[in-house]
């Protein structure tokens, strides 16, 4: 008895890159004796044995169903629009490594069933690929070029070459694959130019290149000498700057404390005319403490020489001053003692 049989059985491993698009074939013979409805089934097997199959698309009842699998709505159909011709493969577009899995076909038509599983893996090209330099780049030393892939599924490796000058690699290069590092010992000036190194995987490659410069070394003794010279002219400048600081401030500070000096300490001068009141309120005091008794042997003091205003007249300009006759208090009430007030009498004699 004949049945319907799955043709499609040449590969069932397939390797893309993300972001391609892959196409699961899976291709049907129908027989006499199968007279059901056709009915075909994409699921995905999940890695888990104790998870459930997951529905991606479906064929039933002359209708597609397309809207059981969330994660790639959009991104999956049939490959032809009429899969009852013969062929249900399967096309996935825009690729993700979330798509890596098992795939299984499967066409039921009564009484005939036949199934077939696919292995997809989906892979990242090399990608921001970088190249370095680590080490000194000084002629008798040892420099390491490296190459590193940030995006990329395993297996990696990687392979440099040198696109300057004689476009080998020194003969004293040492290559790590795996790491992507080239050892370069005892370089010399013929080691300098340009090197590029390729990344790649079974799906894709990707590139860097980086120039290698050596150069003889560098006078560090002269490097040191020209730093301490440096460092103690500077040193130099900065203790001068705090001298000169110091020196405007203490000159400011000694300013300060002589105007003081100078308004404190120096009173104003005096006029004429307080110093001519002055001396003859000085004398009238020296009058009034004498008593009668003494008043013999008093010196008289010409009028002429008091340096008074009040007195520089002519003789004939004085003015004549009468007794005082103003009655003087009861002293030895007060308790004080009795002053004698002079006067002045025509001729200028002090009675």
């Amino acid at each position: 008895t004949r049945s319907l049989s799955i043709t499609s059985v040449d590969q069932s491993m397939f390797e893309k890159a993300q972001g391609e698009k892959v196409t699961l074939p899976c291709t049907f013979v129908l027989s006499e004796e199968d007279e059901g409805p056709l009915d075909i089934e994409w699921v995905l097997i999940p890695a888990d044995n104790q998870k459930k199959e997951q529905i991606i698309i479906m064929y039933a009842v002359d209708r597609i169903y397309n809207h059981y699998y969330a994660a790639m709505t959009g991104r999956m159909q049939f490959t032809n629009p009429d899969p009852r011709s013969g062929d249900g493969s399967l096309d996935i577009l825009n690729l993700k490594s979330a798509d890596t899995g098992t795939y299984q076909c499967k066409v039921k038509k009564a009484p005939g069933v036949q199934s077939q599983k696919i292995q997809l893996t989906v892979l990242v090209k090399p990608a921001r690929t970088k190249c370095s330099i680590e080490g000194s780049q000084e002629i008798g030393k040892d420099v390491i070029l490296k190459c590193a892939s940030q995006e990329g599924s395993p297996l990696l490796s990687y392979d440099w070459r040198r696109v300057s000058g004689t476009q080998e690699l020194p003969a004293t290069s040492m290559l790590n694959k795996n790491t992507g590092e080239l050892l370069l010992k005892n370089a010399s000036q013929d080691y300098s130019g340009t090197y590029n190194c390729v990344a790649a995987n079974r799906v894709g490659t990707d590139e860097c290149s980086v120039e290698l410069n050596v150069t003889p070394p560098i006078n560090t003794a002269g490097i040191i000498a020209g730093a301490i010279i440096g460092t103690l002219l500077g040193l130099s400048i900065l203790a001068f700057l705090v001298f000169c600081c110091c020196k405007k401030h203490r000159e400011k500070k000694y300013e300060k404390e002589v105007h003081h000096d100078i308004r404190e300490d120096v009173p104003p001068p005096k006029s004429r005319s307080s110093t001519a009141r002055s001396y003859i309120g000085s004398n009238r005091s020296s009058l009034g403490s004498m008593s009668p008794s003494n008043m013999e042997g008093y010196t008289k003091t010409p009028y002429s020489q008091v340096p008074s205003e009040d007195f520089e007249r002519t003789p004939g300009q004085n003015p004549t001053f009468a007794p005082s006759k103003v009655a003087a208090p009861n002293l030895s009430r007060m308790g004080a003692v009795p002053v004698m007030i002079p006067a002045q009498s025509k001729d200028g004699s002090i009675v």
